[in-house]
């Protein structure tokens, strides 16, 4: 097929002036979309999926680095079987906190829960952060790379306030789930200076309490928390003080 000298330019200069404004429209829309999601964690990236934005939904999700399978996950509520289970579980353990899954299991079992096999309490008590306590081998000796904080606290009298912080966690079971209670408190005025709640036991809502508190009353000369060697292993902790 024989073309002109124009028509040899027009085909050999790139893509077409409508390929690029469709390109230059997708850019726009894509830069629109991150300029409202400006945030970083998981949760709250998936919380800014529009699924009526005219950006779709897979490129949405590539955009904040989630999968498109967890946009459309919906998590399924905790059976009344179950919640009940964790309850008993629960009273269980306040009372004998040095017993594991096995052992309550068989207490379950007697107590008219039939249903409550080993593999399952273990993993409702995962799903609490409850462990069972009891001595570990080589529990005092330290991981090489771990950082050793000094412990400011010992032979120290707090008389005033704003000098010593104190962060914790606890879980509230309520009457369909659990929720997770995050609390940085003064130790001279056993005041509540910032307080979260969550739904799951990651950082996320330990870190705005904490940035909340220093937001409103400054940062303190101690900040004493127990550190977790994992966010499922709440009785597995070390103590840690550091100066802010």
């Amino acid at each position: 097929m024989f073309l002109s000298p124009a028509e040899k330019r027009g085909t050999e200069s790139g893509p077409s002036v409508k390929e690029m404004q469709a390109k230059i429209g997708q850019l726009a829309l894509e830069v629109d979309f991150l300029e409202v999601a400006r945030s970083r964690r998981r949760c709250e990236r998936k919380a800014m999926i529009i699924k009526t934005h005219a950006l779709p939904v897979k490129r949405q999700a590539e955009l904040l680095e989630i999968s498109r399978s967890n946009v459309y996950y919906l998590p399924v509520p905790t059976s009344e079987k179950d919640l009940a289970l964790m309850r008993a579980i629960d009273e269980l353990h306040l009372e004998y906190p040095f017993l594991g899954a096995r052992q309550l299991s068989r207490i379950l079992a007697r107590e008219g829960h039939p249903h409550a096999g080993r593999l399952h309490v273990g993993t409702l008590m995962a799903k609490m952060g409850i462990t069972a306590l009891y001595r570990k081998p080589n529990t005092s000796r330290r991981h090489p790379e771990h950082k050793v904080y000094p412990y400011l606290l010992r032979h120290l009298a707090i008389e005033q306030a704003n000098r010593v912080w104190a962060m914790d966690i606890t879980y509230l079971p309520m009457e369909r789930a659990f929720l997770y209670l995050a609390a940085v408190m003064d130790w001279a005025t056993r005041r509540v200076l910032a307080w979260r709640v969550s739904n799951t036991l990651t950082a996320d809502f330990c870190v705005e309490a904490v940035e909340e508190a220093i937001a409103r009353y400054g940062k303190p000369e101690i900040f004493n928390t127990d550190q977790a060697r994992n966010s499922s292993a709440m009785s597995s902790r070390r103590c840690c003080t550091a100066t802010v």
